[in-house]
C-alpha cells in the first residue's frame, strides 16, 4: 500500500541508481537491442568543470531530459551524450587560488607541474556538476562521458587546428583583442561583464596647425588613451569642419602632430562632432584606422600600464594614475573644455573583475567569415532550424557581420597551440613536435631547436567540436556514422554566436553535414519579479534547494510549465510549491485508486467500455496523449505540461474520481469496468508525465503493480484523438453546469454548508434527460438543494442567471446571503481595482517613470494592470447579476 504522502528524498537516488544500473540510459540499449531502432541523439552542452547547477543548468537539462525520455518511450535508440568542458581560465583560477591559500604560486612551477596539479584537481572535485546533474534526473549515457581535454577530443582539436592553418583559414595577426589586465589574457565577449557606471566626459581641445588660437574639441571617457592617438575624425558632411578636413592637430602632452580626416563613423550629432581616433585602443577606432592607413600605437603593457610608446614620466604608471595625470596636465595647459558626469557601460573581465581594454597584440585567428558562409546557407535553406524561428535572425545578424576569430589565450590550462617557432621566428604548424621538427629540418636543410607556442586554445574551439569529437572523430566510428548529425540542440540565446554558430561551421567543414536539425533556444530564468539573478542582488534561486524542499519533479514540472517560447522565465518558490501540490494531488489520486481495488486489468480494451463516464475519461485520456505528443514534438513544453496539469488535477483527479464514487459503491459490472478504466487511465497519465516527472511516476509505476520500468514502456498511443461525442457532449455539459453553479457560489461568498436552489428555463428533452440521470451528482458536487425542471422567469425575485448551452439556470442565493451586504462588498471590489488600475495607468503614463524604469519593471506593471483589469470584470459581472437578482 502507498504511504500517505510521497517523500522524493527517499526514492529519488534509489531509482536513479537503478535507472543507471538497468543500462536504461545506454544507447542502443542495455543489450543492443535498440540498434535496429531510428537513433535520436542530443548533445549536452558541456557545463564547465568547475561548474555547480544553477537554474539555467536545471531549464536546460530538464528540457534535454524530457526529449530523450519522451523519443525512449517512443522506441527511438537514444543517445544523450554528456560531458564537460576544461574551462580554461575558469579552472586556472580555481586551481590558483588553491595554491595561493597554500603559499604557493604558478609562477613558482613549471607548466608542466602546474598542469598536473590540475589534473588533480579534477580527478578530485571536477565531478560535481555530473552527480548534480544525476539529481535532477538526466538520463545521459554517462558510459560515454567526455572531457574537453581527454585523449580523444584534444587530438580532434589538433587536426582542426592543423587541417584549417594548413588551408589558409587559421592564422596569426596582430589585433584588437579583450585583454584581461589581471589574468593577462585575450578573453572572450562572452566573458566580458558590460556593466553601468557612473563615470566621466572629458572634453580636450586639441590645437589645429598653423591656426594660432584655432582648436578642435573631442569628448573621451578614458584620457589615458590620448597619448595613442593617431587622428581626429569628422563627419565628411559636417559643415562646421569642412575646412579643417587634410588639415592636422599637435596632440598634447605626446607632442605628435596628427591629421582630421572625414570618415562616417564621426556622428555629428554628439558633442562637437570631433572624435579622436585611437587604432591600438578601441575596436571602432581599430576599423577607421585600417580604412585610412593610420599607425597603430600601442600606449599600455600586460598590465595595463603605460608603455615605451609615452612620454618618459608617463612610462610605468597605471592606466587610471596616468589619467588623472593627463587629466591635471591639460587642466594646467588650458586645453579642458569642460567635463560632464556620464553614465555609461564599461567591460569588465567576469571572474577578474577588471576593467577589460581593447589591445593590440599578436594573436591566433580562425578566418571566420569562409566558414560562415556555409553555415548562413544551411540556416536559410532549412537544413538546420530554430525554434523559435526568430532567433534565425539573430544568428544571421552575428554571421553576416562576423569577424575574425581570436582562438589564443595567454593561460596554460588547456590545448597547447601546435605551432613551433625556428630561430628565425618561422612558424612550424603540426600534430606534434616530431613532425614539426622533420618540417623544419626540411626547410632549413639542417635539424634545429624549435620552441613551442606558449599559448593554448579558446575553449570555445574544443567546444566548437563537441557534436562529432564525442563520437570518436577523427577516426570513423560506428558510433558518428549512427548519431552523427544528431536530432536537436537544447540552448541559451547567449551563446547562439559562441558556441552554436561555430558548431555548424565546423561541423559543415570537417563532415560536410550539419552536426543538429534543430536548434530549440530557451529563454533565461528569472527571478519572481522578471530581474535577471545575480549574487550581488541577492536573488540567486538555488535549484538544490528547492529539490530538497520540494522534490526534484516539482522544479522540473515548474520549469516546463514556465518554458513559453521566447519568453523568459519568471521563478519563485511560490510556483515550485504550487506544482508540488500537483505532485501531492497526483500521489493521492494514486493511493485513492490502490485502495479502491483499481488495479491494472491484462489486455484491457478501453475501447470496450459501456459506461458513458468511462466513455469519455477514455477519449479525455486519448486526447490528452495525442496533444501532449504534438507540443513536445514541437518543443512547447509549456504547453504539454499545461494540457497535462489540466488532464490529471481537473478531468481525472476532480471529474472523473468524484463522478466514479458511486459507482464503486453500488458495485457491479460498472465498478468492474470502472475499476479498470481508473488504472489504464493512471497507466495513461504516468507515462504521459514521466519525461518530465520522472521520478514519482516511477515510484507509482512499481508500486501500482504495472510490468517492466516505466522508463523503457512505450509510449500511449497518439493516434487516437477523436472523443466518443455522446459521452464528451453528456459529461462536458456535466462539469460546465457544476462549474458555473460553484463559480456562482464562490462570487458570493455563499458558505460551504448551505445548498442553493436552482431552476431551469427552456430546457430542452437532451438537458432535462441529463437532469434525471445526475440529480444526485449536481446536488452532492455543487451544493445544490433542490433542482426545478421548468420556471417562468424568475429573475429579479432573488436569483441570479447563468447560461449552460440552450437553458436559463436560475440559482437562488439571495435565500442564503445577505444580498444587500453583498452589493456593498462587490462595489467595493470594484472601486478597488479602480483605484489600482489608475493607479499603473498613472506610473505608465509617467514619462520619467518610463525613462528610468528597467524593462522588467515595467512589465511587471503591466502585468499588474492586467490582473486587477480581470479582477474587476470579474466583480463587476457578479455585481450586475446580483442587482439584477
Amino acid at each position: 500500500m502507498l504511504d500517505k504522502t510521497y517523500r522524493p528524498a527517499e526514492v529519488e537516488a534509489k531509482l536513479y541508481a537503478a535507472w543507471e544500473q538497468s543500462g536504461a540510459f545506454l544507447a542502443g540499449g542495455p543489450n543492443g537491442e535498440r540498434l535496429d531502432a531510428k537513433p535520436y541523439a542530443i548533445v549536452i552542452p558541456p557545463p564547465n568543470v568547475t561548474g555547480s547547477l544553477h537554474m539555467g543548468h536545471a531549464l536546460n537539462n530538464t528540457l534535454q531530459d524530457a526529449l530523450i525520455r519522451f523519443e525512449r518511450m517512443r522506441g527511438r535508440d537514444t543517445l544523450w551524450q554528456p560531458g564537460t568542458d576544461h574551462a580554461g581560465i575558469a579552472t586556472q583560477m580555481v586551481v590558483e587560488r588553491q595554491l595561493e591559500a597554500k603559499k604557493q604560486s604558478r609562477r613558482d612551477m613549471t607548466r608542466e607541474e602546474f598542469i598536473q596539479k590540475v589534473w588533480s584537481w579534477k580527478a578530485e572535485s571536477g565531478g560535481l556538476i555530473s552527480q548534480q546533474l544525476r539529481r535532477l534526473g538526466a538520463s545521459c549515457d554517462w558510459s560515454r562521458e567526455r572531457f574537453t581535454m581527454d585523449e580523444g577530443l584534444s587530438n580532434a582539436v589538433l587536426k582542426v587546428f592543423v587541417d584549417l592553418h594548413k588551408q589558409g583559414l587559421i592564422y596569426r595577426d596582430k589585433r584588437l583583442v579583450n585583454w584581461d589586465p589581471k589574468f593577462h589574457t585575450a578573453i572572450s565577449d562572452l566573458e566580458v561583464d558590460q556593466r553601468e557606471v557612473n563615470g566621466k566626459l572629458w572634453y580636450f581641445k586639441y590645437p589645429v596647425v598653423g591656426r594660432e588660437g584655432t582648436f578642435i574639441t573631442i569628448a573621451t571617457t578614458r584620457p589615458e588613451t590620448m597619448l595613442g592617438d593617431t587622428a581626429v575624425a569628422v563627419h565628411p558632411d559636417d559643415d562646421r569642419h569642412l575646412d579643417l578636413i587634410g588639415q592636422r592637430v599637435r596632440l598634447p602632452i605626446a607632442d605628435r602632430e596628427i591629421p582630421i580626416i572625414a570618415d562616417d563613423y564621426a556622428d555629428p550629432e554628439k558633442g562637437s562632432g570631433a572624435v579622436k581616433i585611437t587604432p591600438a585602443h578601441d575596436f571602432n577606432d581599430f576599423e577607421v584606422g585600417k580604412r585610412h592607413g593610420l599607425p597603430m600605437i600601442n600606449i599600455l603593457d600586460r598590465e595595463a600600464r603605460l608603455n615605451e610608446n609615452t612620454p618618459a614620466d608617463y612610462r610605468g604608471l597605471d592606466r587610471f594614475v596616468a589619467r588623472e595625470k593627463i587629466v591635471q596636465t591639460m587642466t594646467e595647459l588650458g586645453l579642458v573644455e569642460k567635463i560632464e558626469e556620464n553614465k555609461m557601460t564599461q567591460p569588465f573581465g567576469d571572474r577578474s573583475g577588471v576593467v577589460v581594454e581593447p589591445w593590440l597584440t599578436d594573436q591566433w585567428f580562425v578566418d571566420a567569415k569562409t566558414l560562415a558562409g556555409p553555415a548562413i546557407k544551411a540556416v536559410e535553406d532549412g537544413r538546420i532550424v530554430f525554434v523559435p524561428k526568430h532567433w534565425e535572425n539573430t544568428f544571421f545578424e552575428w554571421m553576416r557581420n562576423i569577424q575574425p576569430w581570436c582562438i589564443s589565450r595567454q593561460i596554460w590550462w588547456g590545448h597547447q597551440v601546435p605551432a613551433w617557432y625556428g630561430p628565425d621566428g618561422h612558424v612550424f604548424v603540426e600534430l606534434n613536435e616530431a613532425e614539426a621538427a622533420r618540417a623544419a629540418e626540411t626547410h632549413y636543410g639542417r635539424p634545429v631547436v624549435l620552441k613551442r607556442d606558449e599559448d593554448v586554445l579558446d575553449t570555445w574551439f574544443s567546444s566548437a567540436l563537441w557534436p562529432f569529437s564525442t563520437l570518436g572523430w577523427p577516426d570513423k566510428t560506428p558510433e558518428l556514422d549512427r548519431y552523427y548529425p544528431t536530432a536537436a540542440l537544447v540552448t541559451g540565446f547567449d551563446i547562439i554566436f559562441f558556441w552554436v554558430a561555430r558548431m555548424i561551421m565546423m561541423g559543415l567543414h570537417f563532415l560536410d553535414e550539419v552536426p543538429f536539425r534543430t536548434v530549440y533556444i530557451h529563454a533565461l530564468v528569472r527571478d519572481a519579479r522578471g530581474q535577471k539573478m545575480s549574487k550581488s542582488k541577492g536573488n540567486v534561486i538555488d535549484p538544490l534547494e528547492l529539490f530538497d524542499k520540494f522534490g526534484t519533479d516539482a522544479v522540473r514540472f515548474t520549469l516546463a510549465a514556465l518554458a513559453v517560447q521566447g519568453r523568459d522565465i519568471k521563478l519563485s518558490e511560490a510556483r515550485v510549491e504550487g506544482y508540488r501540490n500537483f505532485a501531492t494531488k497526483l500521489w493521492n489520486a494514486a493511493r485513492y485508486a490502490q485502495i479502491n481495488g483499481c488495479r491494472p486489468v491484462a489486455n484491457f480494451d478501453p475501447k470496450t467500455c459501456t459506461e458513458t463516464v468511462n466513455r469519455w475519461i477514455v477519449g479525455k485520456a486519448m486526447t490528452t496523449a495525442a496533444t501532449v505528443t504534438r507540443e513536445l514534438e514541437a518543443y512547447r513544453f509549456n504547453e504539454a505540461a499545461g494540457a497535462l496539469y489540466q488532464f490529471v488535477w481537473g478531468t481525472f483527479c476532480d471529474w472523473y474520481l468524484e463522478f466514479t464514487k458511486p459507482v464503486l459503491a453500488d458495485g457491479g459490472a460498472a465498478a468492474d469496468e470502472t475499476r479498470a478504466v481508473t488504472a489504464w487511465v493512471l497507466e495513461q497519465a504516468l507515462k504521459l508525465l514521466h519525461p518530465l516527472m520522472p521520478f514519482e511516476t516511477e515510484e507509482l509505476w512499481r508500486e501500482l503493480g504495472y510490468s517492466g520500468a516505466l522508463i523503457t514502456t512505450a509510449w500511449p498511443d497518439a493516434t487516437s484523438d477523436t472523443p466518443d461525442a455522446v459521452a464528451d457532449a453528456e459529461l462536458d455539459w456535466l462539469v460546465r453546469l457544476i462549474s458555473e453553479i460553484r463559480s456562482v457560489r464562490s462570487d458570493y461568498n455563499v458558505e460551504p454548508g448551505k445548498e442553493i436552489a436552482i431552476g431551469f428555463r427552456e430546457a430542452n428533452a437532451a438537458t432535462l434527460a441529463r437532469l434525471e440521470r445526475y440529480d444526485n451528482l449536481i446536488k452532492r458536487l455543487a451544493r445544490v438543494g433542490t433542482i426545478e425542471r421548468q420556471v417562468a422567469d424568475v429573475a429579479g425575485k432573488g436569483a441570479v442567471q447563468i447560461v449552460v448551452d440552450e437553458a436559463t439556470v436560475y440559482a437562488h442565493v439571495a435565500e442564503v446571503i445577505d444580498r444587500a451586504a453583498e452589493i456593498v462588498r462587490l462595489e467595493k471590489e470594484v472601486a478597488k481595482r479602480d483605484d489600482e488600475i489608475a493607479r499603473v495607468d498613472r506610473k505608465l503614463g509617467d514619462a520619467s517613470f518610463m525613462g528610468k524604469a528597467p524593462e522588467e519593471v515595467v512589465e511587471e506593471q503591466r502585468e499588474r494592470r492586467a490582473e486587477h483589469a480581470e479582477a474587476r470584470a470579474k466583480f463587476k459581472q457578479a455585481l450586475d447579476r446580483l442587482r439584477a437578482a
